[in-house]
């Protein structure tokens, strides 16, 4: 499998890529990021400027797409910001890789992903969905967990507060709310890739249940 990666230098995308290295049924990743990547035999990793038009390339073309892009508000500085990335950027890839004729996209979304959602942020996300869902991929995967167990290198304060919360709780929180490790979506969204059906939507309780079980 010849696999495309968008977002490889965050939280969930570190892992994707570390997974999609250590998968022996992977044999090449193209992971293109802003800043280079450390060099592996099975990684290819073009070095693009995201501000610039997406370039014209052979690379497009793969077997799937896992697309873990995003930001937050205060990143990419206001609402203007986070919509070119969360948005555009993710509509913009996929656009690309579904016309050069790339099959399947796998993206890390959010639980509450509504393109009605009085939220900026869940609707924003929910509009991103949307429009996936037109684009005509044979199989897209819409990765929807809670909050991300992840370590990062800024601080988000409503995420550690939440974090903190969720582990203390544990079991008294509905599966479905409950914090997700970064390697368990990663795991989940790899092992997606090849399972038959033309959407599937997979919660963060379906996360963690594919991250515990054997193998």
């Amino acid at each position: 499998m010849e696999l495309l990666l968008f977002g490889a230098t965050g939280a969930v995308g570190r892992q994707v890529l570390q997974q999609a290295l250590d998968t022996p049924g992977i044999r090449r990743i193209t992971a293109p990021t802003r800043r280079p990547l450390a060099p592996h035999d099975k990684l290819d990793n073009p070095v693009l400027d995201f501000r610039s038009p997406l370039p014209d390339a052979d690379w497009w073309r793969a077997d799937a797409l896992i697309c873990c892009l995003g930001t937050t508000l205060k990143q990419a500085g206001g609402k203007a910001g986070f919509h070119a990335i969360d948005h555009d950027l993710v509509l913009a890839v996929a656009q690309r890789a579904h016309d050069a004729g790339t099959p399947v996209m796998v993206l890390n979304s959010s639980m509450g992903a509504n393109a009605r959602s009085l939220s900026f942020y869940l609707r924003t996300k929910g509009e991103v969905e949307q429009a996936l869902q037109t684009m005509g991929f044979d199989r897209l995967v819409l990765v929807r967990p809670s909050l991300i167990d992840a370590q990062r290198e800024e601080k988000r304060r409503g995420e550690d507060l939440g974090l903190m919360l969720g582990r203390r709780l544990g079991s008294l929180i509905p599966a479905r709310y409950r914090p997700v490790t970064a390697r368990d979506i990663a795991a989940c969204m790899i092992d997606s890739v090849s399972r038959p059906g033309a959407l599937e939507m997979i919660g963060s309780d379906a996360i963690a249940r594919a991250g515990n079980s054997p193998g």
